[in-house]
Formats: C-alpha cells, structure tokens, sequence
C-alpha cells in the first residue's frame, strides 16, 4: 500500500532562537551571523503524520527540512514493490539536500511517527554557501556523514551474520537515538515493525523473526507491538562487533 502524502503546514512554533534541538550537547553553537541567516532562512513547520511520505523519488522539491521532532526513514522502491531502507532518521537530520543539489529526490523519505519538520526554501542555498562558510561546511559535513553511516550499512549488509545484522542495526538506531534525547532518560523504544528491520538489512521477514527472537532470548531487546526496546546496548555492540558512535559535534541546520 502506498504510503499516505497528508501533510499540513504550520506557522513557527518554535523560533530558531529557542529551537528545543539546540541546548542538546551534541549540536555545536551557531554563530551569531549565522543563527540570524538560519533564523531567516527557516520558513515556517510541516506536520507529517505518521505513514506519510514526505518526499518522494523521482519528484523535485523546493525545500530542505530540518527534522524536529519524530521519527522517519529513507528508502528505495524496485519496480516490483521491494524495499530497500536507507537509513533512519531523528532529531537534527536534514532532509531533501540530494534532490537540491541533484534535481530531484533519488530515494523516498517516510514518517515513522508522528513528525514535525522545519522547513526551508532550497533557492537560498546558494546564499548560504556564499556568505556562511561555515554553515557551508556544516551542509558538506552532514552529506560526509551520511556517507559514512551507507558505508557502515553497506559492511554490515556484505559481511556481519544476520545476528550481527539486526544487533548492529539496532544498537545503531539507539545510540543515534540517545544522543537527540528520544524517550528522554527511559529505555529506548525504536517504533519500527519487523518488516522494517528486514527491508533495511535484506532479509525475509521470517529469518528477520527468528534473528530477533535470538536477540530477545539473550535479553538483549524486548520486542512489542509498537517496536524494540533496547535492554543491553552494550551487548548488541560486542554482538556486533561495533565500537559505537564517534564522540564529535554535529552541526545543526
């Protein structure tokens, strides 16, 4: 079934200057040139319900979204309906800046949860790469960062055991997670379905099934309906044989 496209957009109801993202430790301080430019260049909020596609592949766009609150994740269709997820996306992550530089979206973007998406105009990139370098380098270092989580995606596709797979791919998610402050100080709860897991790592949902229950009878996930609870992150690390997250800031657009 398609994905759902009802979208509303909404007046600001946050300014950039009170943005709930940037208190958080991992996103490093604008300068203030450039919060101003930001602040500028921020055109108001989308609401995204859940299910809903947000952009589309193939399709141009004429804006670039901050995601502010929620959950989604990129992906790509084969002309018989078989999925490929990309990769996930949280709190600080950008979207719509391959279909800006490219011409148009070379993947699909969905909500996982209920989203809530700044949004900006494309046409005033090219103010920012000539007035802000600094915020120019940030764009660049959020596409090399994107690149780096395909590329530990790809390893994880071509060379871990599905074990490995699904226990990389969750503590992934979660570690991503923790450091946006998704569920606050509780446990992490990821809200995906195993046919997600198996559309990201290749497998048949049912070998998806008995790797999952592998990982809960090592008490490692609880799995229920609404998605995964993480119990052991640290576990699936070593199971994974992944040494986690890099400690380093991230630029926030």
């Amino acid at each position: 079934m398609a994905a759902q496209q009802a979208r509303s957009f909404s007046a600001r109801q946050f300014s950039c200057e009170k943005c709930p993202l940037r208190p958080l430790k991992v996103f490093r301080e604008f300068e203030k040139e450039e919060l101003a430019f930001v602040s500028k260049f921020k055109k108001g909020e989308l609401a995204v319900d859940k299910g809903a596609t947000v952009l589309v592949e193939g399709n141009h766009s004429a804006h670039l979204y901050t995601v502010l609150s929620g959950w989604g994740f990129r992906y790509k269709l084969m002309s018989d309906g078989r999925r490929q997820i990309l990769n996930y996306l949280m709190p600080g992550d950008l979207i719509g800046l391959q279909g800006s530089l490219m011409g148009e979206m070379q993947h699909s973007v969905e909500a996982l949860s209920p989203l809530l998406l700044c949004m900006f105009e494309r046409d005033q990139l090219h103010e920012l790469y000539r007035n802000y370098p600094g915020l120019a380098y940030d764009i660049t270092w959020i596409a090399s960062r994107e690149e780096q989580m395909l590329d530990e995606n790809l390893l994880s596709v071509g060379r871990r055991t599905a074990l490995e797979r699904a226990a990389y791919l969750i503590a992934f998610i979660g570690s991503r997670a923790k450091t946006v402050g998704l569920n606050g100080k509780q446990a992490i709860e990821i809200p995906i379905t195993q046919q997600h897991i198996a559309d990201t790592l290749g497998l048949s949902l049912v070998h998806t099934n008995k790797t999952l229950r592998k990982l809960m009878d090592r008490e490692l996930i609880i799995w229920r309906d609404g998605g995964c609870e993480i119990l052991d992150v640290d576990g699936l690390m070593r199971l994974a044989r992944w040494e986690g997250l890099s400690e380093v800031l991230r630029p926030l657009v």
